[in-house]
Formats: structure tokens, C-alpha cells, sequence
């Protein structure tokens, strides 16, 4: 099985989709416990959300592993994206719910992480920056949007309901001034709020993960950005069965973000910062 699927598209976008993969290598599910043999942390259905990125011509990279196998927004380094908060690490050893992903006396050591880092995660970062800089070579500029998912309550990053809609740019840092503030203004116009729309926040929770603050560059041409998404907005939580109809919502918001994010790219090729 090959790690990972490319799309090379003809538009300035890149959609990446890290935790859009379910797949187990058999070595590594023998050892695994039931309940994690379910992949219950995975971003469910980013895949279908975003199939019709490639309508607009976006390239799309997504992977077939698990994120159990390795994580691919963590740097390889082990590092924290946010110290002092709690947070899954590179080869995660448990689930959101604190469970263990491995039977007694089977977790990974240290040389099986570094090896899963070689023969997983290098592969997709080498795919994802030549794919990038075969898009800002022909354009002049890209954005990189890294689309993710996640329950709306998990006590073990964040207290209550995360809001519907989650934008990261890492505080401003990933992508222009500019680009942020489009892409806020169709959350607003677009999104709605209450009863009859959906809540969203720009660099809450989650500001953007490794991909995000990695490869977001936007002096050089580069603005990436991070949308994690609540998945009661989509799909059913418990049963992660994807809602056809519930999503039709949703990504009408997503399509009116990435319009934005090209068309953004397109007016605003070769500039630096700042516009």
C-alpha cells in the first residue's frame, strides 16, 4: 500500500488532510487494544468534505496511515506544539479519552519511533513541500490549507463545546495580514451563528500544528492556514458516520473559504508580507 494519495491540481492551493487515514500496518494492529484497532481520534470524512477541492483545482495530499501509526502534524523532534497543555504526542501511546492505544508491555521504544518517522512521516513532508514549491514555482505564491476534524467535546484539550469553525494561522505568524482577515470575513458572512448557523474562532484552541507553523512562510510566498472542524457539524459523533445532508453546510463554507485563499493567491503573487 502506497503511504499517501496526490492530486496535482493547476490552482495556487494545496489541501492537506494529515489525520484523514484509518489504515493499520498489521505489525503494529497485533499489538494494538480493540477499542484503538477503532481509530476513534481520526479526522472522519475530511476526505468527503473536501472532495470537491479538486473542482477548484486544488492539489490534495492525504494519507492512507492512521495518525496512531505516526503522527503527521508533530515535528519529528518529539516537541510540543503547546507547552504546558495537554496534547498527543508524535507516536501517540494513548487516545483523546486517555485509553491506552497498546495491549500491557507493547507500546513503542524509542527506535521503532524513529524508525516510523523514516517510513512514514518523511515520505508525506518530501511529497508536500515539492508539491509546494511546484505551485509557487508556477504561481508565484500558494496557500497551504491543512483541513482536520475533531469531536466537539474532548476534556483533554479544552473545556465545554469547541466552537464549529476553528481557523489557525499561529497567531498571524503561517499566512499575510490579509489572507486572515478574508478568510474571517467569510466565516462571518458565511458562517452565521445561533440556532440556524455555526460558531467559529481565528486562532483559539487550535492555532495551526507542525504543518501549519513549518511551512507557512508567507515572505516567501507561502500562506498556510489551519481549519479544525467540529464534527457534530457533519457527522454523527459516536458512530462516526458521515451526514450527507448535514454537510452540505459545511462545505459550502469550506468552498467559500478556499475561493477566498486562491483568489487571494492569485492577486497577490510574489508579494511579500503585508501584500
Amino acid at each position: 500500500m502506497k503511504h499517501f494519495e496526490l492530486h496535482r491540481g493547476s490552482a495556487p492551493l494545496l489541501v492537506s488532510l494529515p489525520h484523514d487515514g484509518t489504515a493499520i500496518p498489521g505489525d503494529i494492529a497485533a499489538r494494538m487494544t480493540p477499542q484503538a484497532l477503532r481509530v476513534p481520534d481520526t479526522d472522519w470524512h475530511v476526505g468527503l468534505l473536501y472532495a470537491f477541492a479538486k473542482e477548484l483545482g486544488a492539489s490534495v495530499l492525504a494519507p492512507h496511515w492512521s495518525r496512531y501509526v505516526v503522527d503527521l502534524n508533530r515535528p519529528p523532534d518529539g516537541h510540543a506544539l503547546y507547552p504546558g497543555r495537554s496534547e498527543t504526542s508524535l507516536v501517540p501511546i494513548d487516545t483523546f479519552a486517555g485509553e491506552p492505544i497498546y495491549r500491557d508491555g507493547a507500546q513503542p521504544d524509542a527506535s521503532e519511533n524513529a524508525a516510523r518517522v523514516d517510513e512514514y512521516w518523511r515520505p508525506y513532508h518530501a511529497a508536500l513541500r515539492a508539491e509546494l514549491d511546484r505551485l509557487r514555482g508556477e504561481h508565484g505564491r500558494v496557500v497551504l490549507w491543512d483541513g482536520h476534524s475533531i469531536r466537539s467535546r474532548v476534556p483533554m484539550f479544552f473545556d465545554g463545546k469547541l466552537p464549529d469553525f476553528n481557523l489557525g494561522t499561529a497567531n498571524g505568524e503561517s499566512c499575510a495580514p490579509e489572507l486572515q482577515a478574508g478568510l474571517a470575513d467569510v466565516l462571518r458572512e458565511q458562517a452565521g451563528g445561533g440556532a440556524n448557523g455555526h460558531d467559529h474562532v481565528v486562532n483559539g484552541r487550535f492555532k495551526g500544528g507542525h504543518i501549519t507553523r513549518h511551512y507557512g512562510r508567507p515572505g516567501d510566498g507561502i500562506d498556510a492556514v489551519q481549519l479544525e472542524l467540529a464534527q457534530c457539524t457533519y457527522m454523527d459523533e459516536d458512530g462516526f458516520g458521515y451526514q450527507p445532508q448535514r454537510a452540505q453546510g459545511v462545505q459550502r463554507v469550506i468552498r467559500a473559504l478556499l475561493v477566498e485563499a486562491v483568489a487571494f493567491a492569485r492577486c497577490h503573487r510574489g508579494n511579500a508580507r503585508g501584500g
